[in-house]
């Protein structure tokens, strides 16, 4: 296979040659999409701005450049600030994987991310502050928006990963059956509380992001934050909950 001068061809036939599902390859084309704005040092849009923006068009060749490994440094630790550490370690997985692809096809002669790691992740709680059944109850019984009502169900009655319900989008999902569109062995299954919000968070859409803000996809750092406040009062300590442990406490309590 020839070398692409293109970056973004490049990136066409590393999508090709992976095992991907259709909404797995539109989530590595929108993070591959993403570096190329950092490798001619320009911060990439965000929100709906980033779905309608046009990349820049850059050499593949760019990434073997003295100043690629510097610039995408930068643009991790910016990509953190702006999304999340959570999101700007996934991103980097996925741009680590297509270099990796790239330099097996000989089209790259350096690795532009072998200097690049994760980023820390928060800790999860300690064991002794776990959030009980009653207080479960009393968290979903919070005044709060339809889509933090929806969000915090999910989490508690499905036990899933917060990043797991926080990338879902509103066409993998089968309401009726309560579930997500996926083998048994990995489906996203949901009880009646998720059953009768869901319904009415989607009312009039057919795709795109489950949980939004006015500028895209729900954040785990939002997530985080508003979870948190609105826990606080219900907290003896008076910190506030974290999205971890109502997800913890579902899979504990077998609420789904």
């Amino acid at each position: 296979m020839s070398r692409p001068v293109e970056y973004a061809v490049a990136v066409d036939r590393f999508l090709s040659a992976a095992s991907l599902g259709t909404n797995s390859r539109r989530i590595y084309r929108i993070a591959l999409i993403t570096w190329a704005w950092a490798m001619v040092d320009r911060t990439p849009p965000v929100g709906a701005n980033r779905r309608n923006a046009v990349p820049p068009a850059l050499p593949l060749a760019l990434l073997d450049a003295d100043h690629a490994a510097p610039r995408l440094q930068k643009a991790l630790a910016a990509r953190s600030a702006a999304v999340g550490v959570r999101t700007a370690n996934r991103e980097l997985s996925i741009l680590v994987g297509a270099v990796n692809w790239w330099r097996a096809q000989s089209w790259l002669t350096g690795d532009p991310t072998a200097g690049l790691h994760p980023l820390p992740t928060p800790k999860p709680p300690a064991d002794g502050a776990r959030i009980s059944t009653r207080q479960a109850r009393a968290i979903l019984e919070l005044p709060a928006s339809l889509r933090e009502q929806t969000f915090w169900h999910l989490l508690y009655e499905s036990g899933a990963p917060i990043e797991r319900a926080l990338a879902l989008d509103i066409d993998e999902l089968d309401v009726p059956g309560r579930r997500t569109l996926q083998r048994a062995d990995t489906a996203v299954r949901w009880g009646e509380g998720t059953a009768r919000l869901l319904p009415l968070l989607v009312l009039g859409r057919v795709d795109g992001p489950l949980f939004t803000t006015s500028r895209g996809r729900l954040s785990y750092r939002r997530a985080a934050e508003i979870f948190g406040t609105a826990t606080r009062p219900l907290d003896p300590r008076g910190r506030g909950w974290a999205l971890h442990q109502l997800s913890v406490a579902g899979r504990r309590y077998g609420t789904c």
